[in-house]
């Protein structure tokens, strides 16, 4: 059986980037807080399962912080890369403040709520023996990175992400949405991409048990990570799918 047209697929986008865009700054701030929520049940998940079967079994455990999103319809920052600006009009400047509202608090929120629950999680005895472990060995990883390549895995990351929100928000099928996330979030593991708020957590999870790298190595990556998923989500994903649509249009 055929799936949609990409331009019934950008339709279903743009009126989802309405809703988004109307939603009051409350609405936003409880989706985010429980993005971060999720995304740290997914870390869980990878650690746990990584300590005892390794890193491929445990990138596909990963895959359920997706699967939690989506089904839970929480935010996470980098699903907002094409979405709302498929909904945003060059003559509304509201729909432009929405936007830098939307980009502005729910990454804030989602490494908030996600460190919360870091704290309650990282106290002793809570997760299994050698959790910790595997989570500071994560952290490492990612800070052996330069800036350069960090940079490049965050792209890559951004236009894996927009594409799984291309699928998700342009299908209506749920299996078909869940598949997508979850094979999303397990590649974004699989390959140890450089997502802003999964790496964010990651390393703070990491600095909870002990590694050797500090708030400033933290912050860096923050910045470094969240310029190349916007890049990798715009550029690669949301201006040619947007083409893509039109050109199905005329």
């Amino acid at each position: 059986m055929a799936g949609p047209e990409p331009e019934e697929m950008y339709a279903h986008v743009e009126e989802e980037g309405k809703r988004r865009l109307s939603r009051p700054p409350l609405e936003l701030a409880s989706t985010s807080l429980v993005a971060g929520f999720d995304v740290v049940f997914g870390i869980v998940a990878l650690a746990i399962v990584q300590h005892e079967l390794g890193h491929v079994a445990g990138s596909i455990a990963f895959g359920i912080a997706f699967v939690f999103i989506v089904v839970g319809s929480s935010e996470l920052f980098t699903e907002n890369f094409f979405v709302p600006l498929a909904a945003v009009r060059r003559d509304d400047r509201g729909t432009w403040v929405k936007l830098a509202e939307l980009w502005t608090l729910s990454p804030l929120l989602n490494v908030l709520g996600g460190s919360i629950l870091i704290v309650v999680l990282s106290s002793h005895g809570v997760l299994p023996e050698g959790t910790g472990a595997t989570i500071v060995e994560l952290g490492r990883d990612i800070d052996d990175n330069g800036v350069l390549t960090a940079f490049l895995s965050a792209v890559a990351a951004g236009a894996l992400i927009t594409l799984m929100t291309w699928m998700v928000e342009g299908m209506r099928e749920v299996g078909v949405r869940i598949a997508a996330a979850w094979i999303a979030g397990a590649l974004l593991a699989l390959g140890s991409f450089n997502h802003v708020i999964v790496v964010t957590l990651e390393l703070i999870f990491g600095e909870r048990y002990g590694a050797d790298f500090g708030w400033g190595d933290i912050g860096t990556n923050f910045v470094v990570a969240a310029v190349g998923n916007l890049v990798g989500g715009v550029l690669f994903v949301t201006l040619t799918r947007t083409g893509q649509a039109r050109a199905g249009r005329s």
